[in-house]
Order: C-alpha cells, then structure tokens, then sequence
C-alpha cells in the first residue's frame, strides 16, 4: 500500500507520485475540532458532496450539504469541514471518489470522523464579494440580453417563484393606491356636495322666515329642511365610510411597506448568496485552468481552506437567505389572502353605504303620502327681476360712433319733413 509523505515533506520522484507534492496546511488563522457523527442513510445517501482529496489536495472535505438529507437535519457536518475518517478506516491519501465509496459501502448507518472547521464568516466577506454583491443588484434590474452584451457574469436563480410573487404584489400595491385615492377624491367631492345642500338649506330657511305668503313660507322652509336632512344623512355616509379607508389605509400604508421591507432584506440576503456562488465558481474555474497546464496551485497543495472558508459563507448565506425567502413567502400569502377576503368586503360596504345615502335622500326629496310642495303662489314687487350691475360699462368708442349715426339720421327725417312746407305757394 502506497502511503504519501508526511506533511511538510516533499517526495523527489517525479511521475505517479506527484500527489504526494503537499505543503504544509495554511489555515489562515482558522482552527479546527475533531469529532465524530453517525447518520443515518436515505437511499444509500446522506446528503453531502464531496471536494478535495489526492492526488492535489491532502485534505478532503465536505463541498455542500443538501437540504432534506439525513446530513442537513443532523447539523453537525457544515460544508468546509474535513472528512478524516469513515467507519474507523482514514480518508488521507484517497480521492474523493474513494471516500464517496466508502461511505456508500455502509448498509444503513456511516460513522464518519471530520475535523470540525471554526470559520469567522467576516473573514470571506471581502471586498470582491461586495462588489459583486452591487453588480448582482445592478444586474437584478437589467435584462439577460443586456447584461450578457455588457458581459457582466453573474449567478441566477432557476424557476424562482418568488419573482412573480413580487410581481404581483406590485400589482396589488398599484390598484390599492388607485383605489384609496379614488375613494377619498369621490368622499371629497360628496363633502363638496353636503355644503351645498347645507347652503341651500340656510338659504332657503332664511327665505320662509321672510315671506309674506304663508303657503309659500311654509313650502320654503319644508323644502330647508329636505336639505339639511340630506346633509345630516350626507354626514352618517361620510362616517360610515371613514373606517373602510382606514382599513384599506392600514393595508396599503403598513402591511404592503413591512413586505416590502422583508422583501428587501431577502435581496439583501439572496445577492450575498449569490455573490458566493459566483466567487465559488471562480474559484473552481481557476483549480481547474491550473490543472490543465499541470501547474501547482498554492491554496490547493496547503489544504484549500480559502475555498473551504467561501463555501462556509456561502452555506450561511443560502441559511439565511432561506430563512428569509420563507418570511416573505408567508408574508405574501398572508397579503394573498387579506386582499382576495377583504377587498370584496370593503366595497361591499363601501357601495352599500352610498346606495343608503342615496335611498334616504330620494325618501327625503319625494316622501310618501305628502303633496308636491311647488308650485306655490309668492307676492313679487314689479322691480323683483331688475338687478343692478356690478360690473362697470367698458366704453371702447363704438357707442359714440352709433350715437353720431343716430343724430344724423334724425336730422336727414327733419329735413325731409320740412321740404314740403317751401313748396306751397303762399296764399
């Protein structure tokens, strides 16, 4: 059996045995634990993938754990953590493709040995995750086409339903704001109108109290008082309806913006992610341009833990992304749910409360069982419909070019009328 080197050593044959070329680990500051974990098997899996191994790296370790495995549930294993030992038989100098056998070899549970990776996430937040975390959110509002021609890679999330979700809630968002500003131009129109009616009723009121004729009197003020009561029932609509825009309000003004702010949060969360998942590739991309000019590749040969530290991130990042991504779509299907119930609700009362205001009004404009109130029979003085102006005569010079064309026309019938007088001779 063909064992590597120890660690630190470098082997002088050259060939076949160029996977024992290892450096000594370079953790970068980071520590580990060991321990032991037993998992149970589901389908011959427990729900991890495997990176590193000989013949580049002397460490092997775990590249991602799956959601729903026996691997996830447990908790224990995290991706980064090193894979030393798979039923009491060592993993060092193997491939990852060996260790993935050994563990398949067990029936149904695997003990597996791993060095425990303590990692500070804050050390793999660097500068170029931030700036690939703007150019993610700068891309989010661009389409393929154009971030393609702007050759702007980025990583993307296959089938997310969470963008029509979001698609929808703006949709909702518009019609409700469209609704409660229609809703308070017609209340404020109605309120227009109920001054009106209260006006009329003053004004009408003081003419009763004024007039001589008692029929008339009485019609004058019946017909104040029709007024102000559709005022009074005016006033009991505006009421009735103020709670519904309050309703409506508190949906578009506090329940939409706190989604929002959820919303907002889970891009933060989903670009972070993303962004590792780009800087992940990477990574992988320059392993593999390395390996195909058979060049030596620092970071690998010393235990890859820079990589080991990204996928760390980016587990913590698709956890939190996850857990947020589950807020908003509860969050949504709450909002779903509030606007398909209520909606039809508030407009129900807010129709019925305008029929009703209608319905009073014609009972007080034509009551049942009383006589037509006009016409009536009123004392007028001759000069009642002779109104002075208010606005003076603007004199532009016309009225004195017809005044001239007046006297001159005169002037010609007076001389027409005297020509016969000279005619007669005298007697």
């Amino acid at each position: 059996m063909f064992l590597p080197p120890p660690l630190g050593f470098h082997s002088t044959e050259m060939g076949d045995v160029r996977g024992t070329l290892y450096s000594k680990e370079d953790r970068k500051g980071m520590t580990v634990t060991s321990g032991v974990v037993t998992l149970a098997k589901e389908n011959n899996f427990v729900g991890i993938s495997i990176g590193g191994g000989a013949p580049l790296c002397p460490c092997l370790y775990i590249a991602q754990v799956f959601d729903n495995t026996p691997a996830s549930r447990d908790g224990t294993l995290q991706s980064g953590d090193e894979i030393i030992g798979v039923n009491g038989t060592s993993c060092k100098g193997k491939t990852k493709v060996q260790a993935a056998k050994m563990i398949q070899a067990s029936k149904e549970a695997v003990s597996i040995t791993f060095n425990k990776l303590h990692a500070d996430p804050s050390l793999g937040k660097s500068l170029d995750i931030v700036l690939k975390k703007a150019k993610h959110r700068l891309v989010e509002k661009m389409s393929a086409t154009t971030a393609d021609a702007l050759g702007l890679s980025r990583a993307i999330l296959c089938n997310d339903a969470l963008v029509r979700k979001l698609d929808e809630l703006k949709a909702i968002e518009t019609e409700y704001r469209g609704m409660v500003e229609h809703a308070k131009r017609v209340l404020k129109a109605y309120f227009e109108l109920l001054q009106v009616y209260k006006a009329f009723g003053c004004t009408f009121a003081e003419i009763g109290a004024r007039e001589p004729q008692p029929r008339a009197s009485e019609t004058f003020t019946q017909f104040a008082n029709y007024h102000r009561s559709l005022e009074k029932h005016g006033i009991k609509m505006l009421r009735t309806i103020k709670p519904i825009l309050s309703d409506l309000g508190t949906y578009l003004y506090k329940a939409i913006p706190d989604t929002q702010l959820t919303i907002r949060k889970y891009a933060d969360a989903k670009f972070e992610y993303l962004s590792y998942c780009l800087k992940v590739k990477e990574m992988d991309d320059e392993e593999k341009a390395f390996n195909e000019v058979k060049e030596p590749l620092y970071r690998v040969e010393t235990g890859n833990y820079e990589y080991r530290l990204i996928l760390r991130c980016r587990q913590d990042a698709r956890a939190k992304f996850a857990r947020l991504r589950a807020d908003v779509l509860v969050k949504l299907e709450l909002l779903d749910n509030k606007h398909v119930q209520d909606i039809s609700a508030q407009l129900e009362k807010f129709v019925g409360a305008l029929a009703a205001f209608h319905s009073s009004a014609l009972e007080t404009l034509d009551p049942p069982d009383t006589r037509p109130l006009f016409p009536i029979e009123m004392d007028l003085s001759r000069s009642a419909f002779q109104y002075k102006s208010t606005t003076p005569l603007q004199n532009d010079g016309q009225d004195e070019d017809d005044d001239e064309l007046l006297t001159a026309q005169e002037a010609k019938e007076d001389i027409k009328e005297e020509l016969p007088s000279l005619l007669l001779p005298d007697l």
